[in-house]
């Protein structure tokens, strides 16, 4: 049975209207970066199975002591090429896939026994020099790489619009990642996950197609500060 948590079943909620206004499912990403296991386990208990982390070393300390309950992680924050192997061995999803030579070292260190590593590509939509991503230019050719590797399941798209305070500039952003999703999508049977829209912005993000939100503060409340 699952606990309370007020904070986590009026976000639920907000979502659950806004997925029915626009008729699709969406999925919560908990966003547990700089969050104990104890906070974790406590929006677990409250249903909550999918969580996402920055930071490889922070994360698998945290998947160690969470052992018995089986969640969902996702990698989201940048990808250094020394951390394919743990993210391959140790993460369900990675989001911010966002250049092609990962992708080969991803594949050859997921485990035959493991079922595919989720990816999604992270498009850098506002062409902003303190994110990570790859242009909208280069995303098909890193599809292509994507949906070869046998060990890897191209997923969708992630992005995260740059964060100005006029929602209009917000909600083009996010109109430009649903089209070059659904253009995707016609070249790849496999796409169906569409991430973007935080804390301040989630509800606009579904309003244009948002499949997943990413959602820390209104969960968990303000970041702590990372040591």
């Amino acid at each position: 049975m699952n606990n309370s948590n007020p904070a986590y079943e009026a976000l639920s909620r907000r979502i659950d209207a806004a997925a029915q206004r626009v008729g699709h499912a969406v999925r919560v990403l908990a966003v547990s970066k700089t969050k104990p296991a104890d906070a974790i386990r406590e929006v677990a208990s409250a249903g909550q199975r999918a969580f996402g982390e920055n930071y490889v070393q922070e994360a698998l300390g945290k998947q160690r002591e969470l052992a018995d309950l089986n969640l969902e992680w996702h990698m989201i924050g940048p990808l250094q090429s020394n951390k394919c192997r743990e993210v391959a061995e140790h993460f369900d999803w990675l989001q911010s896939l966002d250049r092609e030579k990962l992708v080969a070292a991803l594949n050859r260190c997921r485990a035959d026994g493991k079922p595919p590593l989720n990816v999604l590509i992270q498009v850098n939509i506002d062409d902003e020099a303190s994110k990570s991503g790859c242009a909208p230019d280069q995303m098909k050719a890193l599809a292509l790489e994507i949906a070869a590797a046998q060990r890897l399941r191209l997923r969708g798209l992630m992005a995260i619009p740059e964060p100005s305070p006029d929602m209009h500039k917000r909600r083009a952003a996010f109109q430009r990642v649903r089209e070059l999703f659904d253009d995707l999508r016609c070249q790849h049977a496999s796409i169906d996950t569409l991430s973007m829209g935080m804390s301040d912005d989630f509800e606009l993000a579904i309003e244009e197609g948002a499949t997943m939100v990413r959602v820390g503060t209104a969960v968990f409340g303000a970041r702590n500060r990372k040591v």
